[in-house]
């Protein structure tokens, strides 16, 4: 929801408010979370700073599969053991970019829980298991709440105008650069468990469809090729669904799931199938 907001928003108005082309599987996204940890989680410095590394683990494979999960409050719970494993990726120079992604996504533990505690019951009414999801014109609403006084990243300063030219360049509104504040806080080096990397987040299969080499060099981690990877791919996803929620909907949980769902619903819209998509989206 935060993604589809900030940048249906940024449409209206001059200033700011993962898979992509493929569906991500569950089971892929916990193996290459454990493979992660296991290569570069060390034990002995974990044990220095008093954590767990089986729990780091456990807590990045759990993560990822709440925000792909559509059940919007279960990323509430997560919200403490979060700040207290954000420092352990910060302070290794290898789990720095999870550490970005992971701290541009806190903010959606604060809004899971303030739609959780939201939700009133009559007295004679006890709490059905489990809570029916809010609304899209509510988590709107509280998203617009969250976000209303944040600052942009500092390093927007520097890169917005940059970015702007490359989407003008592009075709697209030049406020649509403002998705890499979601997807990474404008920080090139963000890397997410699942694999999306850079400051567009994109997916290895995405990248290469966008003509984006992944090696010996990746070419995700460079702001200008990833930027103009980027617009291209919203570009395409905007002509095919027709409407910039769906298009955003589509770059973030995936255009084949997106497309699915629109057909199994047989709407056109994103507030019809919203409830079905994961709750990063």
């Amino acid at each position: 929801m935060k993604s589809v907001l900030v940048i249906a928003s940024s449409l209206l108005v001059a200033t700011p408010v993962a898979a992509q082309q493929v569906e991500v599987d569950p089971d892929e996204i916990i193996q290459s979370v454990e493979a992660w940890a296991q290569d570069n989680l060390d034990d002995r410095r974990l044990d220095e700073l008093g954590v767990d590394k089986d729990r780091v683990r456990g807590f990045l494979a759990e993560l990822r599969q709440r925000f792909q999960g559509t059940y919007v409050y279960d990323l509430g719970a997560l919200k403490e053991t979060a700040a207290q494993i954000l420092p352990v990726l910060q302070n290794f120079e290898e789990t720095r970019p999870y550490a970005v992604w992971l701290q541009t996504h806190l903010d959606y533990f604060d809004v899971a829980e303030e739609l959780r505690r939201a939700v009133k019951f009559l007295p004679e009414k006890p709490p059905s298991s489990p809570l029916p999801g809010p609304s899209p014109q509510f988590q709107r609403s509280v998203w617009v709440g969250e976000l209303k006084t944040r600052l942009p990243p500092p390093p927007a300063v520097d890169c917005v105008p940059r970015l702007k030219q490359i989407f003008a360049d592009e075709k697209l509104p030049p406020q649509l650069v403002w998705v890499a504040e979601v997807e990474s806080s404008f920080n090139p080096a963000a890397r997410s468990p699942a694999g999306a990397v850079g400051m567009f987040q994109l997916m290895p299969t995405t990248a290469r469809s966008l003509k984006l080499s992944l090696a010996p060099e990746d070419e995700r981690l460079q702001t200008g090729k990833s930027a103009r990877a980027a617009a291209r791919h919203l570009r395409r996803l905007y002509a095919r669904f027709g409407d910039w929620r769906l298009a955003f909907a589509a770059y973030n949980a995936g255009e084949n799931r997106v497309d699915s769902l629109l057909k199994k619903s047989k709407a056109r819209s994103f507030d019809a199938i919203a409830d079905r998509l994961p709750a990063e989206t």
